[in-house]
Formats: C-alpha cells, sequence, structure tokens
C-alpha cells in the first residue's frame, strides 16, 4: 500500500511541464520575473531570520565559571 503511495507522489518531467504551462497560462510570461524575484527575496529574508536565531540562542549560553 505505502509502495502505491510513494509512486504516485513522485512528480516527473511530464508534470512538472504540466506545471509550467498551468502557471505560463495564470500569470502570464511578464509576471513571472517579478514573482521569482519575490520569491528569492523571501527565502533570503527566511534564512536570515533563521541565521539570527541561531545567533540568539549561541548569545544565551552560560558562561562557566572559572573558580571551580
Amino acid at each position: 500500500m505505502t509502495d502505491l503511495f510513494v509512486l504516485g507522489a513522485m512528480i516527473g518531467p511530464w508534470q512538472i511541464v504540466l506545471i509550467v504551462v498551468i502557471i505560463l497560462l495564470l500569470f502570464g510570461g511578464k509576471k513571472i520575473p517579478d514573482l521569482m524575484k519575490g520569491l528569492g527575496e523571501g527565502i533570503k529574508e527566511f534564512k536570515k531570520a533563521t541565521n539570527e536565531k541561531d545567533d540568539d540562542k549561541d548569545d544565551e549560553k552560560p558562561i562557566e565559571e572559572k573558580d571551580k
């Protein structure tokens, strides 16, 4: 049963072509670069926010006492 689900969930080249054609029909060729630019900026902001969160965790680590 799970083998059929895995095979059904795989995306092949024809599915990718179909998705690209649908996107072109919905948005048109002129808006695609703007959409991709916005997507790239969103990903960049997400990575920046996750990196800042990791830096904050490093700052919160307790300092070990030297007199032990």
